[in-house]
């Protein structure tokens, strides 16, 4: 199907177009569109469903408004950006037209970066530059984030180089698009470049780069940002906020955190909705201020799952398992909001921190049944380091073994059974386990030193032989660890 979709956007428009042509012969005698009321084009858009659209389309072949670019334009906009919208059919109606013009084209590339195929608008793009049509700056926003979905840094570079070419660098909408597809593609030094070229930066421009540095682990470097703001005079609105705060809960910065709710927040009044108030709980959260979240979550009027995540993880990160536990239950029974993923493994952490072995395997086994939820790698960890505690090794490696596909153990979570192995000397399943690792990776020698000294602490140093000429014949080191601390200078 994707290949004869992208095959249809390379040919000559014929069969549709000569068909609705053929149709204009016909009518023209019939009607006149001298007056025509109402307004086709103005009930397109006022529509609200497919079917309505289809006969007005076909009111619009029959008056032979739809020979009107503009009017053939409102029915392509209907279905491909509408809810209720056919984005196959907008295609159709495109490819009816002999001299499609540009807002068509943006209309369909915008429609297209947005939905499940966003390479369909570089195809599209490609397709308009091969038919001679010079784009304009609309059509460059909507490129630019198809191409930060689909993570095309080659894909990014060249439509840089095409705005360059065309002299569109210096617009607002085209610049925040480079800087959000450089961020999407990790291209922080590349992203920066392009912020700084930016003459005029408005608050679309610094949060954008703001929150280009929080999501890819560079928090002083968004807060670095955040003060160029303030230089420049540019006040931050809700999402830049969202984006700093953040930055606050990944780099620890608890003053500045509270000195954006203090003096940003509170001081202009700023109504704490789910998305702004998730970001506040979560900042306090994580810098261990508990009792601040606490009063942030109970404050805001709309909660939405995000933010009940946040408070649950948030107590039992810190070690308030029953608070943690209450909340989820105040959670799904009460205030009936559908947990997901996330909820399910800041429960089973509070879990873990207390040892409540039959309370996680509770809510283990009811993340499908009762929620829907499937469990994920994380939940199955979660349950193996809550088992592997309680000396329920045996029940751990059943639990591993009972993953099914797509789903399969990764070092880390082998690694935790490991560790129970030793701490409650179980060695027939630390040999199996290890066997598993290093299927995985054959060059970890860690698993070797730690079924070793499992052997040497219960005696059998014919095994610990064993596995140290094991370890010699395949030139396995120990690898030096090592520590980092960061102080002020």
């Amino acid at each position: 199907m994707i290949r004869n979709l992208r095959h249809a956007y390379l040919q000559p428009l014929h069969t549709f177009s000569l068909s609705i042509s053929g149709s204009f012969h016909s009518s023209r005698s019939l009607f006149t569109h001298s007056n025509p009321s109402p307004s086709l084009s103005l009930l397109a858009d006022r529509c609200t469903s497919m079917r309505t659209i289809l006969q007005i389309h076909a009111q619009m072949i029959v008056t032979a408004r739809i020979l009107d670019n503009y009017a053939a334009s409102r029915l392509i906009a209907f279905a491909s950006l509408s809810e209720n919208g056919d984005l196959k059919y907008a295609f159709q109606v495109f490819r009816s037209i002999e001299q499609p013009n540009l807002f068509m084209w943006n209309t369909l590339i915008q429609a297209h970066a947005q939905a499940r195929e966003p390479w369909l608008a570089i195809i599209l793009y490609k397709t308009l530059r091969a038919r001679a049509i010079s784009p304009g700056e609309h059509t460059f926003p909507f490129l630019l984030k198809a191409s930060a979905r689909i993570i095309s840094f080659s894909t990014a570079t060249q439509l840089h180089a095409h705005i360059i070419h065309l002299g569109f660098e210096t617009d607002v909408y085209v610049s925040n698009g480079l800087l959000h597809v450089y961020c999407s593609c990790g291209l922080l030094t590349d992203a920066r470049k392009v912020f700084d070229e930016i003459p005029q930066r408005n608050v679309i421009i610094f949060t954008t780069m703001i929150s280009g540095y929080a999501q890819n682990c560079e928090p002083k470097k968004a807060l670095g940002i955040f003060n160029d703001m303030g230089f420049a005079a540019v006040e931050p609105n809700e999402i830049t906020l969202c984006s700093v705060l953040s930055a606050c809960s990944k780099s620890g910065d608890l003053e500045l955190g509270r000195d954006i709710h203090n003096n940003y927040i509170q001081r202009e009044g700023v109504e704490l909705g789910p998305i702004l108030g998730t970001a506040l709980v979560d900042m306090y959260a994580k810098n261990g201020c508990i009792e601040a979240a606490t009063e942030v979550f109970h404050e805001m009027h709309e909660k939405n799952t995000a933010t009940w995540n946040a408070m649950i993880c948030g107590l039992a990160m810190h070690g308030h398992v029953s608070d943690a536990l209450k909340l989820f239950h105040e959670m799904v029974g009460v205030e009936k909001v559908a947990p997901n993923d996330i909820t399910f493994v800041g429960v089973l952490s509070a879990c873990c921190h207390a040892g409540l072995v039959g309370v996680g395997r509770e809510i283990f086994e009811s993340m499908k049944r009762a929620y829907g939820v499937e469990p994920k790698i994380e939940h199955y960890g979660c349950m193996v380091d809550l088992l592997g505690r309680a000396g329920l090794v045996e029940e751990a490696e059943r639990l591993i073994n009972s993953m099914a596909p797509p789903l399969r153990p990764d070092v880390t979570i082998l690694g935790a059974l490991l560790g129970a192995c030793r701490k409650h000397g179980k060695i027939d399943i630390a040999e199996r386990v290890v066997e598993h690792v290093l299927k995985i990776e054959p060059e970890n020698h860690g698993v070797y030193v730690l079924l070793s000294n499992m052997h040497a602490e219960a005696g059998r140093w014919g095994e610990v032989v064993r596995l140290r000429k094991v370890m010699r014949t395949q030139g396995l080191k120990k690898v030096p660890g090592f520590s980092l601390v960061e102080a002020n200078n």
